[in-house]
């Protein structure tokens, strides 16, 4: 007689309890679990992620970096640029020097100096990230804010209250944002509702950002929630006598984070590109503020006898929105439910 198929240790009887463990281990796992598991696995947007993190850090000590290695952002080195082509000198002890070519990089200028006054790049490039990262991070927010409200409502109760919010949708992104913005921030005056100077001109580019792009999520967040709201947890909870407002914000809003959370990184690089190119056509925030936009601007007369005061910036811009989108790619990959484990 052959043995049994189902003998205790025997090859047959130890796979599909194997198969059952992993499949109990992959169940216990929640969703920002299994997500954190894929984005190790992916060192492109680990590292773009990782570079993220260390640009908010820079930004946030901004006076102390500039401490260590820089000056302060406003101030002036005469003594080192050549008044006669304005170019940073080789040797400021010697005026017939000539031009350096590094633009004056050293131990104490570490990305060099501007032209005509000599200011340090790396403590602008510092502070200008801080503007950035600032506007970007604060128009998200309301972008989010808005976006997520009036999504969810328009996706939760349908009928009229859908047509108006999604032809208010169409409305929005047929609006000219750039002429909009641009138009706006021209005439907007150096005091008002308690603000003056650049703050005032922060909280209008927040708001024009902000205000006039949360469409783009409110249609993600609507087309998610008209599939959430017949899934059969909601029914459970309609079932069991739960209001409206606990359907929207404890069964709906938290499947929705992700989502979010994934477009989230992938606006606040839009948002610093909006930012940098209205300082660069002189409708963002005010000199001598540094941004990385207006840093830009100022370079196109100097490119010749100071190149670097041209690749650093776009560097700056270029290099941080590349990192914010692979981070918010291998978000997306990550909480993607079709991807494999």
């Amino acid at each position: 007689m052959t043995a049994p198929l189902d003998t205790p240790g025997s090859t047959q009887h130890a796979e599909p309890e194997a198969v059952t463990q992993g499949t109990r281990d992959t169940a216990s796992r929640s969703l920002t679990q299994i997500a954190w598991r894929r984005l190790r696995r992916d060192p492109v947007a680990l590292g773009g992620g990782v570079f993220v993190a260390l640009l908010i850090l820079v930004a946030v000590f901004a006076p102390l970096l500039t401490q260590w290695f820089g000056h302060p952002p406003n101030q002036f080195h005469y003594d080192l640029i050549d008044p006669a082509t304005q170019g940073v000198l080789k040797d400021p002890d010697d005026p017939w020097s000539g031009i350096d070519p590094t633009g004056g990089m050293s131990a104490e200028h570490p990305l060099g100096l501007e032209p005509v006054n000599g200011r340090d790049l790396f403590s602008r490039i510092v502070y200008g990230a801080r503007i950035s990262l600032l506007v970007a991070f604060l128009a998200t927010l309301l972008c989010v804010l808005i976006g997520t409200v009036l999504g969810i409502v328009a996706g939760y109760f349908g009928g009229w209250i859908d047509t108006v919010i999604s032809r208010t949708m169409d409305i929005f992104l047929a609006f000219p944002l750039l002429l909009f913005a641009i138009a706006l921030t021209g005439v907007v005056p150096d005091n008002a509702f308690g603000l003056n100077d650049n703050s005032l001109r922060v909280a209008v580019l927040v708001f024009i950002i902000g205000f006039f792009s949360w469409p783009y999520i409110g249609r993600i967040v609507r087309g998610q929630t008209l599939t959430l709201r017949e899934r059969e947890f909601v029914e459970a909870a309609r079932s069991v006598g739960a209001g409206t407002g606990h359907i929207l914000f404890r069964e709906i809003l938290p499947n929705l984070v992700a989502p979010i959370l994934v477009y989230a990184t992938l606006l606040i690089p839009t948002n610093i590109l909006f930012e940098a190119a209205l300082s660069f056509l002189g409708v963002g925030i005010n000199p001598p503020t540094p941004t990385w936009g207006g840093m830009l601007s100022e370079s196109l007369d100097y490119y010749t006898v100071a190149p670097h005061f041209v690749i650093i910036p776009g560097l700056a811009i270029f290099v941080t929105v590349l990192a914010f989108n692979l981070f918010g790619d291998g978000l997306r990959d990550a909480f993607d439910p079709r991807s494999s484990d």
